[in-house]
């Protein structure tokens, strides 16, 4: 949360530096331009960017939100899905188990990458893993599932039960492959860094807007404060929600997963 609370700081240094320059800037304007024909067209367009402004941020706040839901349902499904594969393999027999300690050390090399703060799931050996991206695709754990899939069909299956299980395996298989791929999508931020550019531009504009018809007392200056404090925390929410990879959670779920597959008599 680190970036997201720099970022919020600087807006709020900006936003209150943009309405210093207003009120620095006022009184050494000419006369002409401090009448209340100027101060009331002023006082029109900063309604009308208040507005489209207000507009611009609940439509953000609501994709974000919206970004950050989904993210977290497809961690919660991710986990399921894994667990569900492990449980197939566990059903066809012990000519998988290969195959399912893959997956047992591909679901613990995905938590001691993810959540590096946390110690990786307790009674495991496992050396650290390097060269892993934290977020987004890793052909090392791509090809760490890859090798499950070609264990699934290099099975021999002894009868029609067993042809029945491998084939069930394939398919959750297939369900794994597409909720990892909508996971790594969820990673990709909702709100492009030219967007956040304009929109505190945006800011800027209005604030030094306020500070040019604002009156030079104490009153106003807190109210330009708690403004600019309010739009610097509704930017710090919205920066924080637009990269809601599985970090912004937490690992629970899959690590319910590992301790299912690795589970004594499974």
């Amino acid at each position: 949360m680190a970036r997201e609370a720099w970022l919020a700081l600087i807006v709020f240094v900006l936003l209150c530096a943009s309405a210093g320059l207003g009120r620095y800037v006022r009184p050494r304007l000419p006369e002409d331009h401090r009448r209340r024909e100027t101060v009331e067209a002023m006082q029109l367009m900063i309604g009308m960017l208040v507005t489209f402004t207000a507009l611009v941020l609940g439509l953000l706040t609501a994709s974000v939100k919206t970004a950050y839901d989904e993210a977290g349902h497809d961690l919660q499904e991710y986990a399921l899905q894994l667990t569900q594969l492990d449980q197939c393999m566990r059903n066809y027999g012990p000519d998988t188990e290969p195959a399912r300690a893959i997956l047992a050390d591909y679901t613990w090399t995905v938590i001691a990458t993810t959540w590096t703060s946390e110690a990786p799931p307790a009674g495991t050996h496992r050396p650290e893993p390097s060269g892993i991206r934290r977020v987004g695709p890793s052909p090392a754990l791509a090809n760490q599932l890859n090798q499950i899939y070609l264990s699934l069909r290099h099975l021999q299956p002894a009868d029609s039960f067993q042809a029945g299980v491998r084939e069930d395996c394939i398919i959750v298989y297939n369900n794994v492959m597409a909720i990892r791929r909508s996971a790594i999508e969820d990673d990709r931020s909702p709100i492009s860094v030219p967007l956040y550019l304009i929109l505190v531009f945006w800011l800027t504009v209005i604030f030094v807007s306020i500070g040019l018809v604002a009156p030079r007392n104490a009153l106003s200056l807190v109210g330009i404060a708690l403004g600019a404090i309010s739009l610097s925390l509704a930017i710090f929410v919205i920066s924080g929600l637009s990269h809601p990879y599985f970090v912004a959670f937490s690992s629970a779920d899959m690590r319910a997963a590992f301790a299912a597959m690795t589970a004594a008599g499974s």
